[in-house]
């Protein structure tokens, strides 16, 4: 019963950031403002840790089971994304070493900020 309330939780938290997927005309995905929103709440302590820790844990956990169907997918268009490959490749990298690179670097802003 506990891993449905906490589920509930999510798929709640999930369901506001799709509302305002449809409302807002900005283009950011809904996912983003579930994330953003369950962040918030968790910050704030409005929601306690406890009340999502085992359900997100176990959601970590088959995330890559997630990427089958992704996979499949590209299997599925691999004519489409063949004459395109090179690009796609070169924007992946590129973006993936900007994302860790930015993400290195406010992690260490943060940790110096926190040792001050």
């Amino acid at each position: 019963m506990k891993y449905i309330k906490q589920f509930c939780i999510i798929l709640g938290i999930t369901c506001v950031g799709e509302i305002l997927h449809f409302l807002l005309p900005l283009p950011i995905p809904a996912s983003i403002y579930g994330m953003v929103i369950l962040f918030l709440l968790l910050t704030l302590h409005i929601i306690p840790l406890k009340a999502v820790r085992d359900t997100g844990e176990f959601l970590i956990e088959i995330m890559p089971l997630m990427f089958i169907p992704a996979a499949v997918g590209l299997l599925i268009t691999w004519d489409i994304l063949q004459p395109i490959l090179i690009p796609v490749l070169f924007i992946t990298v590129i973006s993936t070493v900007l994302v860790m690179a930015v993400t290195g670097l406010i992690a260490q802003k943060m940790i110096r900020k926190k040792e001050n």
